[in-house]
C-alpha cells in the first residue's frame, strides 16, 4: 500500500480527483488534508467517507507541526498538492490569505518531504527512492494572451492578479527545489475546470443558480474574455499521469482546446436550462443576462498548448465542452431542484 497525502481534496478538483484515483489505483491508502474554508466541502466525497482506503484530515498545510505529524504517522510516499486560495476576486480584496497558503503553504509542505524522504542533497533515503511531490497549479501564471498564440511549458510567466501570483511564487518555490535539492517533482498547469461539485462562486455554477433563481445573470464587462474549459475529470486523468509517468522537474500544461467567450458560456447554458426546464413565462433565460463593471485587471484570454502531455504521456481530453457542459448542467439541476419553482 502506497500512503499518499493529498491537499485540498475536499475542494472541486481534489475531491474529484480523490474519488476518481481510489477506484483506479487499488494500491493506493489517500490522506487528505483540507483546511474547510470557504471552498472546502465534505459533503463531496459523501460516497467515499467510509472507503477503507480514505483518511480525511481536517488541518491547514501552513502548520507545519502538522504537516511534520501526518508524515510520521502515515509514513507519507508522495504528495500530490492541490490545496490553494484560488479565487481571484478575493484575492484582490483579500491577498494577505493568497500569500500565505499559496507560498508559505507550499513551502511547508515541500521542506518537511525533502527532511522525511531524503538524507542530503539529491541522495533519497532507501524506502522513498521513488517518492514524489505533485505540485498542481494553473494556467494564470503565464498572465494574458492577445487573439492569438497558446500558453506553452516554455512561456514567460507573467502574473497579472495576487492569485496568479502567488500560484506563480509556489511554482518557482516547486522548480527550485528540484533544482537545488534534487527533489522528485512534477509540475501540472491548468486551464479552466468546470464540471461536478465546483463551488457555487464560479463563473458556470454562478450562471446556472441565478437562472434557475429567476435573478440577474452577472457577466463582466462585454462578456468576450476567453477562457480555454477543462472538463475537471479529463483534469484528474491528466494529474495522474503526470504524477505517475511525467519526467521528474517536468512542467506539463492541461487544457480542453475548448476555447469559448465568457458570454458563450452564459448563453450556452441558458439554452440548455430552456430545453430541460423551460420558464412558465414561455421565456428564454437569457433574458436574465446582464453586464457588470469588469473586474480589475481582467486577463482577455487564456488558453494552453497541451501537446507536451498528449505526445510524451499519452493524455487526451474526452469531452468537448458542449458534452461535458451538459454533463455538468445535468448534475447541478438535481443539486439545485429544491430551488426550481
Amino acid at each position: 500500500m502506497r500512503n499518499i497525502l493529498v491537499t485540498g481534496g475536499a475542494g472541486f478538483i481534489g475531491s474529484n480527483f480523490i474519488i476518481y484515483y481510489l477506484d483506479h489505483n487499488p494500491d493506493a491508502f489517500i490522506i487528505n488534508l483540507d483546511a474547510l474554508t470557504y471552498a472546502g466541502n465534505p459533503d463531496n466525497l459523501n460516497e467515499i467517507a467510509n472507503h477503507p482506503r480514505y483518511q480525511f484530515i481536517q488541518g491547514n498545510i501552513c502548520d507545519r507541526g502538522l504537516i511534520e505529524h501526518l508524515f510520521s504517522k502515515y509514513d507519507i510516499k508522495d504528495i500530490i498538492h492541490l490545496a490553494a486560495e484560488s479565487h481571484v476576486d478575493n484575492s484582490i480584496a483579500h491577498p494577505d490569505a493568497f500569500m500565505q497558503t499559496n507560498i508559505m503553504g507550499t513551502f511547508n509542505l515541500l521542506d518537511v518531504a525533502k527532511n522525511y524522504w531524503m538524507d542530503s542533497t539529491g541522495i533519497y533515503r532507501a524506502q522513498y527512492q521513488n517518492s514524489r511531490f505533485h505540485h498542481v497549479s494553473t494556467d494564470e501564471v503565464y498572465g494574458t494572451l492577445g487573439e492569438t498564440g497558446l500558453f506553452k511549458e516554455t512561456t514567460a510567466y507573467a502574473p497579472n492578479s495576487p492569485y496568479s501570483a502567488s500560484k506563480a511564487s509556489s511554482d518557482f518555490i516547486v522548480r527550485s527545489y528540484h533544482h537545488t535539492y534534487g527533489m522528485n517533482v512534477v509540475t501540472t498547469n491548468c486551464s479552466n475546470n468546470y464540471g461536478p461539485k465546483q463551488h457555487d462562486e464560479k463563473l458556470i455554477p454562478v450562471i446556472i443558480r441565478k437562472a434557475l433563481a429567476g435573478e440577474n445573470i452577472p457577466i463582466y464587462g462585454n462578456g468576450k474574455n476567453i477562457r480555454d474549459w477543462l472538463y475537471v475529470l479529463d483534469h484528474c486523468k491528466g494529474i495522474e499521469l503526470a504524477f505517475q509517468k511525467g519526467g521528474s522537474g517536468s512542467t506539463y500544461n492541461i487544457g480542453g482546446k475548448n476555447e469559448r467567450t465568457n458570454i458563450y458560456i452564459a448563453k450556452k447554458i441558458c439554452e440548455l436550462l430552456d430545453k430541460k426546464v423551460p420558464l412558465k413565462s414561455g421565456e428564454t433565460y437569457a433574458s436574465q443576462i446582464s453586464y457588470v463593471t469588469d473586474r480589475a485587471g481582467h486577463d482577455f484570454r487564456y488558453a494552453i498548448d497541451a501537446s507536451k502531455i498528449e505526445e510524451e504521456l499519452g493524455w487526451k481530453a474526452c469531452e468537448n465542452f458542449e458534452s461535458g457542459i451538459e454533463i455538468t448542467v445535468d448534475w447541478y439541476l438535481k443539486k439545485y431542484k429544491s430551488e426550481i419553482i
